[in-house]
């Protein structure tokens, strides 16, 4: 035998035994338990692991970061909650369906149809018991007072319903479809964001108490920021003040009783907070440099530090994954970053409802001990589109998602997928841009967002479109366009092409 062959056969033999080693590591895992933390409105630059130069206290978060895998090119499919939310349990952008822009409102019904495949579902077909507890705003089936007139429906230019007029909704009845026509076994949730009515919880389906109150408002003169919320139905006490620690006492409830639970389970945990109305408690005044604002996220880190201690003491910290992100980025304006000097987006342009990176970039955080490295980083570009894939991958599920990249091999080998990866994002007025690789593309002028200007009209002969280099400047200031108009070319083809994708 040749040198050569042997050298050949030993390198054949390692890379078996390797190989082997890693098959035999995932076929033992066993299913394990799966919490999904979504914050509403954090910003990529609030927690201290992302932005050293944060104003705000984030030790729990932090310390979660350092026990698992922090993800640092991670986005939201929109730069507001409702269709982002869609994307996590669906695994598809919402620009899909007929919400082209915008967020359901109030009274918005059901968005996703019974017969659409989601992560809840996924988890079902392998028995685990499956529950969502927080913010839902995905719509509700409310029922209706009959007659009513045509304007008391607010409809899209597609003919999506967003919203009914509050005076046809009939309080004394609970709605008929909700979460559980998605998938989730049980549910504990407010409909929609805690500065929209109607401010209740439901349980199960059923009004947790009547909604027999109403508020008139809070600080309405702001500029829908600080403790605002808006006037509407409430139910009988009703305590804003209290909705984040309700959504947390409810999470260990669950935890204590799927203990006791021979099946595994999956715990979507979707946050009102830090979202407006900014409510923390009274002993969180001055903890923070960064105003009332910076208050309520060391709470919200306080909760979630609650909840993980909790699921230690339960002895089910080793046996279950756990997800820590936000839905958009910061409702954070250039007066706060002025008078705080905290930069809530971190380094990066825009704030929420942003086509700039502000708007969509967001933490992203897996814990998942013995099988996730402690404090390793993943620098992949992906969307959150992505759990609906990864979930399938860890369950050994057959899927088919042309929005949704998995990254249970990421998560599982720490490494960086190679694959040519295109994902999009969408701004709260329906502006798209594409990124791909170390090029984002912007299709239209303006922010597409909060951020002013919002929309610029072109000017004759002039491109439109704008071209970044986000290795290069994360601020999105460099327009490049003029500099690489085949790479805009090429862009724009893609971006075509992904939303010419018909979806069943």
């Amino acid at each position: 035998m040749t040198l050569s062959n042997k050298i050949f056969r030993i390198i054949f033999f390692t890379c078996f035994l390797v190989l082997s080693c890693v098959t035999k590591d995932l076929e033992q895992i066993k299913s394990p338990n799966v919490i999904y933390i979504l914050a509403d409105d954090l910003g990529y630059g609030d927690l201290g692991c992302y932005n050293k130069k944060s104003k705000i206290f984030t030790p729990n978060i932090d310390q979660l970061a350092s026990e698992g895998m922090m993800f640092t090119d991670m986005h939201s499919t929109s730069s507001v909650c409702t269709p982002t939310r869609y994307s996590i349990l669906t695994g598809e952008y919402a620009w899909r369906t007929r919400m082209k822009s915008g967020v359901l409102w109030s009274y918005g019904p059901l968005m996703i149809p019974d017969e659409k495949a989601t992560v809840s579902k996924l988890f079902k077909k392998k028995n685990y018991s499956t529950a969502v507890i927080g913010k839902w705003h995905l719509g509700l089936d409310w029922q209706l007072k009959k007659p009513f007139s045509q304007t008391d429906v607010v409809i899209n230019d597609l003919g999506l319903i967003t919203d009914y007029s509050e005076k046809i909704v009939d309080f004394s009845k609970n709605p008929t479809r909700g979460p559980r026509n998605v998938g989730f076994d049980y549910h504990y949730i407010i409909p929609a964001s805690l500065d929209i009515p109607p401010y209740v919880y439901l349980e199960d389906g059923i009004f947790t108490t009547p909604i027999n109150d109403y508020t008139e408002g809070s600080n309405l003169e702001r500029d829908k920021d600080g403790d605002f919320w808006r006037p509407g139905a409430m139910a009988e006490g009703f305590e804003f003040y209290e909705v984040l620690p309700k959504f947390i006492d409810k999470a260990k409830d669950y935890l204590t009783k799927a203990k006791n639970n021979d099946n595994p389970f999956f715990l979507y945990l979707p946050l009102a907070a830090p979202h407006t109305p900014w409510v923390p408690k009274s002993n969180y005044n001055g903890i923070s440099n960064a105003g009332q604002y910076g208050e309520f996220v060391t709470m919200v880190d306080d909760q979630v530090g609650n909840l993980l201690e909790h699921l230690k003491n339960l002895g089910l910290e080793e046996d279950t994954i756990v997800i820590f992100t936000s839905d958009n980025g910061p409702y954070w304006k250039q007066p706060y970053i002025d008078e705080f000097d905290h930069r809530a987006a971190g380094e990066l342009r825009g704030m929420k409802g942003d086509i700039y990176d502000g708007g969509h970039r967001i933490p992203y955080i897996v814990k998942w001990p013995g099988n996730i490295k402690p404090g390793s980083i993943n620098n992949s570009i992906n969307t959150l589109a992505s759990f609906y894939s990864t979930v399938a991958d860890l369950l050994k599920l057959k899927v088919s998602s042309s929005d949704s990249y998995s990254i249970f091999s990421e998560l599982i080998n720490d490494v960086k997928t190679e694959e040519d990866r295109s994902i999009i994002h969408h701004s709260s007025e329906g502006h798209f841009s594409i990124r791909n690789g170390d090029w984002k593309m912007i299709e239209k002028l303006g922010s597409g967002g909060f951020s002013l200007p919002k929309t610029i009209d072109p000017m004759p002969g002039v491109t439109q479109e704008r071209l970044y280099n986000m290795r290069e400047e994360l601020f999105e200031q460099t327009n490049l366009a003029d500099d690489y108009p085949k790479i805009i070319a090429e862009m724009k083809y893609k971006l075509d092409s992904i939303r010419s994708i018909s979806m069943n």
